[in-house]
């Protein structure tokens, strides 16, 4: 059996971004609901999880990377706004969503998933919405006291980021949480090639 590493492909986040995005999970922190609050340095944009590969798979993902690297341009993205997945009536994941350049985000999501999946890859099912996780819900949760924890953190925007650089992260995960290790990273330039 091959060894295998925990990976997914994403965008990291500017440090005020994180700074802003880690107020709003003070903010909400303060009512007490049993969430596991994602570390706000450990924020990130994620655009396909892998699960466990193997190196091999690791290099053709690294091949795909360089390809979207020449056929996307940076995109300016702002989080903004707060919500649940799936649902208020049984929230799971606490998240923010984002604005800006959102249409380029999901081209460059279904670009990668078709590439992914043409290796081997299970494609996403689901439609692609770009978002950050802040926290996942354990347990039951007062939906009405959650919105109205929400609502005192609106309207949320941050400043304007570029993701210009995709990331292959490994993820271990650890009993004091999940740390991730940056395997390779390749800049969108494709405005940059003649």
């Amino acid at each position: 059996m091959p060894e295998t590493i925990r990976a997914f492909i994403a965008f990291s986040l500017p440090a005020r971004i994180v700074s802003s995005i880690g107020a709003v999970q003070a903010k909400i922190k303060t009512y007490r609901f049993k969430v596991a609050w994602v570390r706000p340095t450990n924020i990130h944009l994620t655009l396909k999880f892998l699960g466990n590969i193997t190196q091999e798979e690791i290099q053709k993902t690294a091949v795909i990377l360089e390809k979207c690297g020449h056929t996307f341009n940076p995109m300016e993205l702002k989080a903004q706004g707060l919500g649940v997945f799936p649902g208020i009536k049984r929230p799971r994941v606490i998240w923010t969503g984002l604005a800006g350049q959102t249409d380029d985000l999901t081209e460059l999501h279904q670009y990668l998933n078709a590439q992914l999946a043409a290796i081997g890859f299970k494609p996403e099912n689901r439609p692609f919405k770009g978002h950050l996780t802040m926290g996942r819900i354990k347990g039951r949760i007062n939906s009405v006291a959650l919105l109205e924890a929400m609502a005192t953190c609106q309207p949320f925007k941050t400043d304007t980021f570029m993701a210009d650089r995709l990331i292959l992260f490994e993820s271990q995960l650890k009993p004091t949480g999940a740390e991730y290790r940056e395997l390779m990273s390749i800049r969108l330039t494709k405005s940059l090639n003649p």
